[in-house]
């Protein structure tokens, strides 16, 4: 499933490849955002031209909206955003913490308002996987607590706990409904939400979630935990929630060590250009982040300078790409002047193709990691890119799933 094909000098930074139902994705690789089953202003055919290895949707969205029955009917979300490459899910576990005032968390799991038009639901560990199955995906995450920060101990601790409790529970439903004869699960109407389910035929890999905010003994404790469960990759949640950068490298630093060597592990919701040379450096084959699409409907582009607001005046007569030498779509047809008309003007266009150049920008910032790290000059690539980054204004409080 997962095969390690290189470590830097330090044996730290790995480069390797990991195989699902829908092809091989080559680590370290970063996840465009898809939520709602769409990368924003990007159609599948422009992921593909990229050579997007996998993308991001979300469990919670796509239960809400369009809902499954809409997705099985269409065959699964694969057909259904015309995209044949692997997809991994997000269980939800981020999204329900965002509605911190519109749920409710037991045992069991989440009773919640749904953000569209606050029809009661309820999601638990089961119907989380359950969700994952019939949209299915290739890699499927348990359904977690993502505590807020600040977070005092006891609180973290007990989130903590409960994750690895529904971790548990997921590991179990997978094992009873993905191995053998598909069952048709009927949940009871009225405050919990039915799902008349119909299982994909994909068994999706699983992957464990460590938690423990900012507390390393309980992120030690929580990765152990995760890992005697046993889970085909690990990702490390709660991190990009407001907590400082420090702290959030912390977090990662006191939970890769106690993961295996030989499987995947995914650092959810980050982050921008240096943060994810800087994970990498920390052992971490996997990202995903909101930055580069978000980012970009603000008129803001990433560089390997830093980012460029093309809203500003100083761009109105500047006849140069966004980033010279860059073989995007937009830096090899458009002047920054043209794309500032453009937001200034608020054409779709511009929007577009900021996004275009930043997802192509992240992108290809992995395939030179894989490559510096198999060159074994990784360090050389990290500290000369990140020395070279500086970041013109970014507001770090963005950096959001």
């Amino acid at each position: 499933m997962f095969e390690l094909r290189a470590t830097d000098k330090n044996r730290i930074a790995r480069s390797g490849r990991l195989k699902t139902a829908h092809g091989v994705v080559e680590t370290p690789a970063f996840m465009p955002v898809g939520t709602q089953g769409t990368v924003k202003a990007v159609s599948s055919r422009e992921l593909r031209e990229f050579n997007t290895q996998i993308v991001l949707a979300n469990t919670y969205h796509l239960f809400v909206r369009p809902g499954l029955d809409v997705i099985r009917h269409f065959g699964g979300l694969h057909q259904f955003m015309n995209w044949n490459g692997p997809i991994l899910t997000d269980s939800g576990g981020f999204q329900i913490f965002s509605l911190a005032k519109l749920r409710k968390i037991t045992e069991d799991g989440v009773h919640f308002q749904n953000h569209v038009d606050g029809t009661p639901a309820f999601i638990s560990p089961e119907i989380a996987m359950e969700i994952q199955a019939t949209l299915g995906s290739d890699i499927a995450m348990v359904l977690d607590e993502c505590p807020p920060w600040p977070c005092e101990y006891e609180n973290a601790a007990r989130s903590m706990e409960l994750t690895i409790r529904w971790a548990q529970r997921c590991t179990e439903w997978r094992e009873d409904n993905l191995e053998g004869p598909t069952p048709n699960a009927q949940r009871p109407m009225g405050e919990v939400q039915s799902i008349n389910h119909q299982t994909s035929t994909i068994n999706p890999l699983l992957f464990g979630i460590v938690q423990g905010a900012t507390f390393p003994d309980l992120r030690k404790q929580s990765a152990m935990a995760t890992v005697e469960i046993g889970f085909d990759g690990y990702a490390i949640g709660g991190v990009s929630v407001g907590e400082p950068e420090e702290e959030m490298m912390r977090a990662v630093e006191s939970s890769a060590p106690f993961l295996p060597q030989d499987k995947p592990r995914y650092a959810m919701g980050l982050g921008t250009p240096p943060q994810l040379l800087e994970l990498i450096a920390r052992g971490m084959d996997m990202f995903d982040c909101v930055l580069p699409t978000r980012l970009a409907r603000n008129g803001t582009a990433f560089t390997a300078a830093g980012t460029l607001n093309l809203k500003n005046a100083e761009f109105a007569r500047d006849k140069n790409p966004i980033e010279s030498g860059c073989s995007c779509p937009a830096c090899r047809e458009y002047a920054r002047g043209y794309i500032r008309h453009l937001l200034k003007a608020e054409e779709i266009l511009g929007l577009r193709l900021i996004t275009l150049h930043n997802l192509h920008f992240y992108l290809e910032l992995m395939r030179e990691a894989r490559n510096a790290i198999e060159n074994g000059d990784f360090e050389k690539f990290r500290s000369n890119f990140v020395a070279e980054y500086a970041t013109r204004g970014l507001d770090h409080a963005m950096i959001r799933r």
